[in-house]
């Protein structure tokens, strides 16, 4: 792809990733990683903005080192998907789309649960300074 498509893409996920953190149920940390991913490969200044964010930098960085996802981000995540769930109860939505998403939500979930925490180590380098 190009650099040119890739800057784009990077911009247009970063764009959501914030809409998502606004919007319940739309996932912020997904498009900020797709961000990421795309920024590396078409602006390295894009990327190390997002790298250096104060909000979306650490969760990044440990993202990068290895995979990790912090036991606050895990409890924010699993406590932002009950809360959608619980949305979904209340507003009636059909069975067959609480269904869907619960069961989407769940295997997310665990599967999140699953990825390791990061090292003491890169937990202090991943604070704020």
């Amino acid at each position: 792809m190009g650099r040119g498509v890739l800057y784009v893409l990077a911009l247009l996920f970063l764009f959501l990733g914030i809409l998502g953190a606004f919007i319940p149920g739309m996932p912020t940390t997904v498009f900020i990683l797709m961000s990421a991913w795309a920024a590396a490969r078409s602006s390295p200044r894009l990327h190390e903005w997002l790298r250096q964010h104060r909000l979306f930098g650490p969760s990044l960085r440990n993202w990068e080192a290895g995979g990790y996802v912090s036991r606050k981000g895990k409890r924010m995540a699993a406590l932002t998907m009950l809360a959608c769930a619980l949305i979904m109860v209340l507003v009636g939505v059909p069975l067959w789309a609480l269904i869907t998403a619960s069961s989407c939500m769940a295997i997310v979930g665990t599967w999140l649960w699953f990825r390791p925490e990061p090292p003491e180590h890169l937990t202090q380098e991943t604070k704020p300074h």
